[in-house]
Parts: C-alpha cells; sequence; structure tokens
C-alpha cells in the first residue's frame, strides 16, 4: 500500500520544498554536461547545411550575448543609446534548430524505477543534440534564453543560460509565437499540462511552415501506475492531493485517460507535420537522442 501525507497550507507552494534538491541545477549541471558528452559522442548521422557565409539579407538587431566576439558588434546602431549590438543576419535567424527544455515541477519527479529524473534526462537529451548539430553544422538555441550559435561551446552556453533562469521553472509550454520558416524546433517535455495548451503552442510555432519534434519524456511509474490499496496523489504544480480509495482499480481509468491525453498530442503534432518521440527514464538517454538526431537526418534528406 502506497501512504503518503496530506499536504499542509504552508507546503502548497506548489511542492516546491520537496522538490527543491532535485531541482537545484547548480550543483548537478557539471555532472549533467559530462553526460552529454558521452551521448552525442554516439550520435551519428546528423549533416547540416554548412553554408560557406552568414548570408546578405538584414534580419534584425539585437542585444550582444556575453561571450560573442566584439567583431560582431554594430558600433554605429550601438553609439545610439549606448547598449551594443549586433546586426544579425537572416540566414542565422532562419536556418536554425530551437530548443525548449521543461523545468517545471512536475520535470523533478523521479521513482525507484528510473535512472534519473525526468529534468535530468530533458537537460542531457537537449545538451547532447545541441553539440551534435552543432557538430554537424546547425546553428542551436534555447527558446527564449539564447540565439541560435554554431559555436564549440554550445553547451557551456546552454548550461549557463538555464542557470541564471530563474522563471524557467515555472512555464509548462513553449513561448507562443511562430518560428521563422526555414527552422526547426525540439521541444523537451513531460507534457504534463492540458493537451489543448500544447497543441496552440505547437500550431502556433509550425504556423509559418516550421517543422518540429516533441520528445516526451515519461518516468515508468507514470505509465503503468503499479499501485494498488488506499493511496494519496499530489500534483507537484499545483500542491493539489487525490485520496484514491483503491489504487489498483483507479489505475485502468488513469492509463485510459493518460492514452486519450497522448492520442490528443499526437494528433497536434500529425497535424503540423511533426514527429513525436516517447522517451522513458529507465531507459538509456541514448535512445531518445538517436531517435531525434535520425529524424532531424531523415528531415535533410540523409541517412543515419
Amino acid at each position: 500500500m502506497l501512504r503518503t501525507r496530506v499536504l499542509g497550507p504552508a507546503e502548497r507552494q506548489p511542492a516546491r520544498a520537496v522538490l527543491k534538491a532535485s531541482l537545484d541545477l547548480a550543483a548537478r549541471l557539471p555532472r549533467l554536461v559530462l553526460e552529454a558528452r558521452r551521448v552525442s559522442a554516439s550520435v551519428h548521422g546528423i549533416h547540416g547545411r554548412r553554408r560557406s557565409g552568414p548570408g546578405e539579407t538584414f534580419w534584425q538587431y539585437r542585444p550582444l550575448v556575453t561571450g560573442e566576439s566584439a567583431s560582431r558588434i554594430d558600433w554605429r546602431r550601438s553609439a545610439r543609446d549606448g547598449h551594443l549590438f549586433v546586426r544579425e543576419r537572416e540566414w542565422e535567424a532562419s536556418h536554425a534548430i530551437w530548443l525548449w527544455i521543461d523545468r517545471s515541477a512536475s520535470m523533478g519527479f523521479s521513482s525507484s524505477l528510473a535512472q534519473a529524473s525526468k529534468v535530468d534526462r530533458a537537460l542531457v537529451a537537449g545538451f547532447a543534440l545541441a553539440e551534435a548539430l552543432v557538430e554537424g553544422g546547425e546553428r542551436v538555441g534555447h527558446m527564449g534564453l539564447t540565439r541560435a550559435l554554431a559555436s564549440r561551446r554550445i553547451v557551456e552556453t546552454l548550461a549557463q543560460a538555464i542557470l541564471a533562469d530563474s522563471d524557467g521553472g515555472q512555464a509548462d509550454l513553449p513561448p507562443d509565437q511562430p518560428l521563422p520558416r526555414l527552422a526547426e524546433a525540439i521541444l523537451i517535455t513531460d507534457a504534463l499540462t492540458p493537451a489543448e495548451g500544447l497543441a496552440r503552442r505547437i500550431a502556433t510555432m509550425a504556423s509559418s511552415g516550421a517543422r518540429g519534434h516533441l520528445l516526451l519524456i515519461v518516468d515508468p511509474i507514470e505509465e503503468t501506475f503499479p499501485f494498488s490499496g488506499q493511496a494519496e496523489l499530489f500534483d507537484l504544480e499545483d500542491g493539489l492531493s487525490l485520496r484514491v480509495g483503491d489504487a489498483g482499480a483507479w489505475g485502468e481509468e488513469y492509463r485510459q485517460r493518460l492514452q486519450a491525453h497522448r492520442d490528443a498530442i499526437r494528433e497536434a503534432c500529425r497535424h503540423a507535420g511533426w514527429t513525436l518521440t516517447l522517451h522513458r527514464t529507465d531507459r538509456p538517454a541514448s535512445e531518445g537522442v538517436l531517435r531525434i538526431a535520425s529524424l532531424i537526418a531523415a528531415s535533410r534528406g540523409v541517412g543515419s
């Protein structure tokens, strides 16, 4: 029998105290970066465009990012208001792969059957894909955090941006904005949010014709619900609880609702021309990474 306790009012914020250690990225990032590099070394078959220049058409001015070369600064534009700006070309902005890694509270969950928490697995997968893609000649950025870069230090850049993003743990959906027409997205999430909300975000990002891939990170217990007897379930996002008198009987309804939720997300991906890959945290990280890498290679018309 699964025994738990009822959350008191002071603890419903939403279960942040329970997840604090799990979501303390500062202590874990060095290990996650090393693991991501090990995984990326096993990825083959991503061949980027490797174009011989940044393009000729002006796209936009954007602020200089820490670590960029001073040679990229547009001094005339920067002199207008005392801030440093870079003149970005259209190819740099449009031909890019954009990551979004879910770091909301539910991603901190890890059962005794898992090799890692969902957020750790998502970060490893995202970092590994970024490194492999840059090695293949692509530009990679994180939605809302970084610009698209073809830097050998892409993993460090992403890790530092995520660590500095104090609001990242509050968002369980990617930014609500379309992607450039020639861009490609990789969303890494457990999708434990209303399916219609995620479907709308996918539709918005794909509205210009951008391609995308959804890597769905799940804990094996979330798939099987192997409980019996009395149980109390907690929502890590909202701090809500649900008492179940017969968890074994309730489990069948849970699995049916989970399947309906997945079907709705799968249909949203299909309608947008995107792919959906399910990855369980009791499996090696390389499996999910290799699957997404092969899908991207296929979209380029390249065999893996």
